[in-house]
C-alpha cells in the first residue's frame, strides 16, 4: 500500500513538472513568433504552478515574462518596468541574454523619449528617458533629460522629484567636448574625438580643439529653488540657493539665481545688493547693469538709474529697453516741468515762467527722441516700440509731419 502511494505521488509530481514546461515552451514559441499576446497567456497559465517550479524553471519565467512584456518595445512604458522588474528576478541564469535585452530596451528608451522631444510631447519624453537612466543608472543625463523635460511639459512636482536626486547624486554634466571646423561648411562641429582626429587626419576638418562643458548645476539648483517659490517654501528655496553658492561661491549664475529669488520674493533691496555683487564679478555684462538701472528706476532713484542705462548702450547698442528707459528719464523730467508749468497763474511773471519752463520742457523731450534717434542709427531693424514712443514724444512736442512719419514707420512693420 505504502509502495503504491509513493508511485502515484511520483507521477502526480512528473505530470506536474511537464505541465509547467508545456507552458513555459508554448510562452517560448510566441515570442519567437511576435505573439507576445499568447505568450503573456501562456505564461500566466505557468505562473499559476510557480509554487512547484525549481529555481531553473523560475529563472526561465522571468525571463520569458520580461521579454514577453517588453514585445519588442511595442510595449507601454509601464509594460517596460515590469518587464525589468522581472529581469531583475532572474538569478544565476541567462546573464548575457539579459544584459543584452538591458542594452536594447535602453536604446528603445531613448530612441522613444527623443521622438517624443521632437514632437514635444515632454511628458512621455520625460518618463521615457527617466527609465533610460533606470536601466543605466550610469547614465546620470538622462535622468537631468527628464528632470528638464518634466519642467518643459510643467509638471513642476516630478521634476523637483528628480532634480534633487541629480542634486544628492552630486550630478554636474560636465565632459569633454572635442571639435573642428568643417572646411567645406565653415562651421565647427562636435565630434567625438576619434572622429575628429580622422576627418582632421584626411584634411576634410581643420582648427580642432577640446574644451570642458559647462556645469549644469547652477541650473539644477535654480530649478529646484523656483519650484520651492512656485510652491510657496521660500526658504527651502533659500536654502538649495545658499548651499549652491556655498560650494561655488564665484558662481556668476548662482549669484544671479539667488538675487532672482529674491527679485521674486519682491526684496529688490537683496536683489539689488546681489547684482552688484555679480557686477563686481562680471563689470562688462549689460543685463547685470540694466536691472540694476530697473531696481533703481523704481526707487525713484533716477540718476543713478540714468548712469546705469548709459552704461547698458555702452556696452550693448542694441539693448533696446535699455534705450526706452533712458529716453523715458528724459521724459519724466519733462512732465515734472508740466506739472510746474500747471501751477503757474495769469501774472506777467508767470508768463515769463511759463515761457522758460516750455523751452526746457521741449529740449528734454527732444533729448528723449535723440537717444531714439540714435538707438535707430545703430539698430537699422529697430522694432515698433522704439518708433511708437518717438511717435508720442513728436505729438507731445507738437511736430504732427514727424509723428505721422512714424506711424507710417510702424504701420509698415505691421504689414498694414
Amino acid at each position: 500500500m505504502k509502495k503504491q502511494l509513493i508511485i502515484a505521488l511520483a507521477f502526480s509530481i512528473s505530470a506536474f513538472t511537464f505541465a509547467q514546461k508545456k507552458e513555459l515552451k508554448l510562452a517560448e514559441k510566441a515570442i519567437k513568433s511576435n505573439n507576445f499576446a499568447e505568450a503573456k497567456a501562456a505564461i500566466t497559465q505557468a505562473e499559476g504552478l510557480l509554487s512547484g517550479m525549481d529555481d531553473k524553471l523560475k529563472a526561465k519565467l522571468y525571463f520569458l515574462k520580461g521579454q514577453a512584456l517588453y514585445a519588442n518595445g511595442k510595449g507601454s512604458i509601464n509594460d517596460i518596468s515590469a518587464a525589468l522588474e522581472n529581469l531583475e528576478k532572474v538569478e544565476g541564469a541567462y546573464g548575457s541574454e539579459i544584459k543584452e535585452m538591458k542594452q536594447t530596451i535602453s536604446n528603445n528608451l531613448i530612441t522613444t523619449g527623443n521622438k517624443a522631444y521632437e514632437g514635444q510631447d515632454y511628458s512621455k519624453a520625460s518618463k521615457y528617458f527617466e527609465k533610460a537612466y533606470r536601466v543605466k543608472t550610469q547614465d546620470t543625463m538622462f535622468l537631468y533629460y527628464a528632470a528638464a523635460t518634466a519642467v518643459n511639459e510643467k509638471e513642476y512636482d516630478r521634476a523637483l522629484s528628480l532634480y534633487e536626486e541629480l542634486k544628492d547624486l552630486g550630478y554636474t554634466g560636465v565632459s569633454k567636448e572635442y571639435f573642428a571646423t568643417n572646411k567645406e561648411t565653415g562651421e565647427e562641429e562636435i565630434l567625438t574625438k576619434e572622429t575628429r582626429d580622422l576627418y582632421v587626419k584626411s584634411g576634410t576638418f581643420i582648427k580642432p580643439g577640446e574644451r570642458t562643458t559647462e556645469s549644469k548645476k547652477p541650473e539644477i539648483v535654480k530649478n529646484i529653488a523656483l519650484i520651492y517659490i512656485s510652491n510657496g517654501d521660500n526658504e527651502k528655496a533659500l536654502t538649495a540657493i545658499k548651499d549652491a553658492r556655498a560650494q561655488n561661491p564665484d558662481n556668476v549664475d548662482l549669484i544671479i539665481n539667488e538675487a532672482n529669488i529674491y527679485l521674486q520674493l519682491k526684496d529688490e533691496d537683496k536683489f539689488k545688493d546681489l547684482i552688484e555683487q555679480a557686477l563686481v564679478k562680471q563689470p562688462d555684462n549689460a543685463s547685470l547693469h540694466y536691472n540694476v538701472g530697473v531696481v533703481n528706476m523704481n526707487k525713484g532713484d533716477t540718476e543713478a538709474a540714468k548712469k546705469s542705462f548709459e552704461k547698458v548702450l555702452s556696452l550693448e547698442p542694441s539693448y533696446s529697453d535699455a534705450a526706452l528707459n533712458l529716453s523715458n528719464y528724459y521724459i519724466e523730467k519733462g512732465n515734472v516741468v508740466i506739472e510746474a508749468m500747471g501751477k503757474l497763474g495769469m501774472s506777467k511773471a508767470d508768463d515769463a515762467k511759463y515761457e522758460k519752463f516750455k523751452v526746457e520742457k521741449n529740449q528734454l523731450f527732444q533729448n528723449g527722441a535723440d537717444i531714439l534717434l540714435d538707438f535707430i542709427s545703430k539698430n537699422p531693424d529697430t522694432k515698433s516700440d522704439i518708433y511708437t514712443q518717438l511717435k508720442n514724444i513728436y505729438l507731445a512736442l507738437g511736430e504732427t509731419a514727424k509723428a505721422n512719419e512714424m506711424s507710417d514707420k510702424i504701420a509698415a512693420m505691421s504689414g498694414q
